[in-house]
């Protein structure tokens, strides 16, 4: 389950950036153990950054990141998106998350994931993301997902 947002973390600032993502993203251990970075936060969508790391390399011989890295850069970035959705009050976890991965990221460039919160109900919030190398063009992984969502007594229909 992700860490249930405080006070600190719905307000707006001057920007309309939800304040206090940042410590979300922090508060999660395996973000940290990977240096996740939240780069982008609106309602309902979410940017969040990895940087390469030798120790997340799954073939030694090409230097590829290991998918479970991609895995998990993309569920963090699609729970984001859904705790900033103005329909999701309080926290969320992953219900269903399927990854296509269209091909291996680029030794050594940053991996960069966008989610949407495309719709929400009162209890599922649905999403898709994509992930990125440097190539913008061709997406390293896209994702669909549905993710809990807990509207503590009330929330969209």
């Amino acid at each position: 389950m992700v860490p249930r947002v405080d006070e600190g973390m719905t307000g707006m600032d001057e920007n309309g950036k939800i304040t206090g993502a940042r410590r979300f993203i922090e508060s999660i251990p395996h973000a940290r153990a990977l240096n996740m970075t939240l780069d982008d936060l609106a309602e309902g969508m979410a940017a969040v950054s990895m940087p390469y790391d030798a120790r997340l390399v799954g073939d030694p011989q090409t230097g590829v990141i290991h998918g479970g890295a991609v895995s998990a850069l993309m569920d963090t970035c699609c729970g984001a998106a859904v705790m900033s959705h103005p329909g999701s009050a309080a926290g969320t976890a992953t219900l269903d998350l399927r990854i296509d991965y269209m091909r291996a990221a680029t030794p050594g460039q940053r991996l960069r994931a966008s989610a949407t919160c495309h719709h929400i109900t009162r209890s599922v919030a649905f999403v898709r993301a994509s992930a990125h190398d440097d190539n913008d063009d061709l997406p390293v992984a896209t994702a669909t997902g549905a993710f809990t969502v807990d509207t503590e007594g009330g929330g969209p229909a």
